[in-house]
């Protein structure tokens, strides 16, 4: 009986942790605005817990931002037919999403066209549903 007790402890323990890991959405992301970024891939990071894609952006007055737009996590970007190749550095993309809340160059992506026209995979119509 204690080893059961012991076992249930320990997974209560480690997928409390990961629970935590997790944000809310709302926390982060304001869903009553959208906002369109156009940019250059730095960076695609195809992992849990949401894959992130790091963008160069020249602002208004011309110069270089670093953005980042946070996707969901791998499985659901598997099923609407996104692989760890669909974007590669110095591919332009525009990216259409929810902005953080705290104003930094931060988005949750809705969705994520090609310079060709081509959107990339199934866009996300509501994020909190989704």
């Amino acid at each position: 009986m204690a080893k059961v007790l012991t076992s249930l402890a320990l997974a209560a323990l480690l997928g409390g942790s990961a629970v935590s890991a997790h944000h809310s959405f709302a926390v982060f992301f304001d869903d009553t605005k959208t906002i369109e970024i156009t940019g250059s891939v730095t960076e695609f990071r195809f992992s849990n817990p949401h894959a992130i894609i790091s963008l160069e952006v020249k602002n208004k007055a011309g110069a270089t931002e670093e953005w980042k737009a946070e996707t969901n996590a791998v499985t659901l970007l598997k099923r609407r037919g996104w692989t760890k190749d669909s974007l590669k550095p110095g591919e332009v993309v525009t990216i259409n999403g929810w902005p953080s809340r705290d104003g930094a160059n931060y988005m949750r992506m809705q969705t994520i066209k090609k310079a060709d026209g081509t959107v990339l995979g199934t866009p996300v119509r509501n994020q909190r549903a989704d």
